[in-house]
């Protein structure tokens, strides 16, 4: 109906119970390849003897987070980021223990091998976090500084759970119960219970029992159980991850569409009220012109009577050639005939800009009516590719703003200019790389110190790699020479050369030869990693 709001089916508790209980088929397995698609995503594979192979999609999206097994399979990035790469290095090849729902609140925790990876998909305040046995934070998707909250999110730090009073799970709750009370009493369920007091029994068997009866209600959401009691259309699944992966394909693209298209309105908006702008001073412009004939006569008339103005005067009474009353003002400072001339020179720049002022009305409110028209293509566009289209049309006629050149001060540049890149590695490790020879040279002679760990492609060439140790090169792990080593496979001949060896050494090892070509370097003491590139 119009103006009735549109009821949205949240990932809560309840929904976080069906997928794990999904999850226990793979319980006993193994996890192999991770990805990162994306800043937020993880996938997870995984392969359980009875279940075959699986992708467990988790995302700490502060808009779509959300845990479930896919069908899709995820692709990677270029250049895995530091989490993925800790992930990879940790948990691919380990068997996954256990998969459970932290009381029974909207906490994934899996047990791979020693470590702990801990999904909390809590909306804005979504965060991923390895765990190692000792429960200090390997890595995280999203680090959090003591400055920003009262349960920092630090490496080396100590894992602590969110600090919300602890009450005891809704399907421990009794139909006659403030429902509000218990953990997992999302508004949404207590209003799906309010309207059917028999789903209370149904979300009881569906958490303590994974009695689920998946449903996708299109436009709105997924959920383990019925959701027709609150008047919504819903297709039943086979389970509850297909029902939720269909959801989020539509609620992605659907959600990218309202974020283009919002943008592009927004910017086209403002184009109209330049325009608009611009219009209003024309409109003032073509006024003046309007009165360049008013302006010719004034000082026609301060010619004609100009014989009888007193030294100084600032105003002229005198009458038009129909006798209508007229008051001329003057400047005091000039004289009758320089006073006629001003006015003679402005009749004449009004008269000589008149026709240029009319043709830029007619041109700018005809683009301005153009604007006006793509917002309303825009509004009406329901497909992302035709957005898009109709972006790159705005952007070729000028109406979108451009992004500013970078700064080419050198000053604002780090490095003292050269092309040295830098990157944070798992666990917080600064890796830099460069990207040509002069940069390879400056990060080995003038950024190293002795102690950082260095990288090189074996007998090919790539980017130098430096790992900053902060003078203490045995705490750095394994997993980021790894990533140190991936970084300059990406940036060397070899990147797609099935296994490459990468030699790494500490810099105090690495020197220059005399003489040699840039980026030219002897190494010793060194050891090899093998990467799949």
């Amino acid at each position: 109906m119009p103006g009735v709001k549109p009821i949205r089916i949240p990932y809560d508790s309840l929904t976080m119970a069906a997928v794990v209980w999904e999850l226990q088929a793979f319980v006993g397995g193994k996890v192999q390849r991770i990805s990162q698609p994306d800043e937020w995503t993880i996938g997870i594979g995984l392969y359980g003897e009875d279940a075959g192979a699986g992708m467990l999609l988790i995302s700490s999206h502060p808009q779509f987070a959300r845990a479930y097994l896919t069908t899709k399979r995820l692709r990677n990035q270029p250049l895995p980021p530091a989490f993925c790469a800790t992930l990879r290095a940790r948990l691919e090849g380990a068997q996954l223990l256990a998969a459970t729902q932290i009381d029974f609140d909207r906490i994934l925790e899996l047990q791979i091998g020693s470590h702990r990876l801990i999904a909390e998909l809590m909306g804005k305040h979504s965060n991923m976090m390895l765990v190692d046995e000792d429960k200090k934070l390997v890595s995280a998707v999203k680090w959090v500084g003591r400055s920003k909250s009262s349960r920092p999110v630090q490496p080396g730090g100590k894992y602590h759970p969110p600090p919300f009073e602890k009450r005891p799970p809704l399907f421990a709750a009794t139909p006659d119960d403030d429902l509000k009370q218990y953990t997992g009493a999302s508004p949404f369920l207590v209003q799906l219970i309010a309207a059917d007091p028999s789903v209370f029994g149904t979300m009881q068997r569906c958490a303590m029992e994974g009695e689920v009866r998946p449903v996708l209600s299109a436009g709105h959401g997924a959920y383990p159980i019925s959701v027709a009691s609150l008047g919504l259309k819903e297709l039943p699944r086979s389970s509850i991850s297909i029902a939720l992966e269909q959801h989020y394909d539509a609620a992605l693209v659907a959600s990218e569409i309202e974020s283009v298209r919002g943008s592009l309105i927004g910017q086209l908006e403002r184009v109209v009220l330049a325009r608009e702008e611009a219009l209003q001073d024309l409109r003032t412009a073509e006024e003046s012109g309007n009165r360049a004939g008013e302006r010719q006569l004034n000082g026609e008339l301060i010619l004609a009577y100009g014989g009888t103005l007193a030294e100084g005067a600032s105003i002229l009474e005198a009458t038009d050639y129909e006798g209508n009353p007229l008051t001329i003002k003057l400047d005091p400072e000039l004289d009758f005939k320089q006073n006629a001339n001003a006015y003679f020179d402005k009749a004449k720049r009004a008269k000589a800009s008149l026709g240029v002022v009319r043709d830029q009305i007619a041109r700018i409110g005809l683009e301005r009516a153009e604007i006006q028209s793509l917002i309303v293509t825009v509004k009406a566009t329901e497909r992302l590719d035709e957005l898009r289209k109709l972006a790159d049309q705005a952007r070729s006629r000028r109406w979108l703003n451009r992004q500013p050149p970078p700064s080419a001060k050198k000053e604002d540049r780090p490095f003292e200019g050269h092309r040295v890149r830098e990157l944070l590695g798992p666990g917080g490790w600064t890796v830099l790389f460069g990207e040509n020879a002069e940069a390879n040279d400056y990060l080995m002679l003038r950024v190293a110190r002795p102690n950082d760990w260095w990288l090189h492609v074996r007998g090919n060439t790539s980017a130098h790699v430096v790992v900053l140790t902060k003078n203490q090169p045995e705490k750095v792990g394994r997993e980021v020479l790894e990533y140190a080593a991936r970084v300059a496979v990406q940036h060397s001949p070899v990147k797609h050369s099935g296994f490459v060896p990468v030699d790494y050494t500490l810099k105090k090892y690495v020197r220059k030869q005399r003489g040699a070509a840039k980026g030219a370097a002897f190494y010793t003491h060194e050891k090899t990693l093998h990467i799949e590139s």
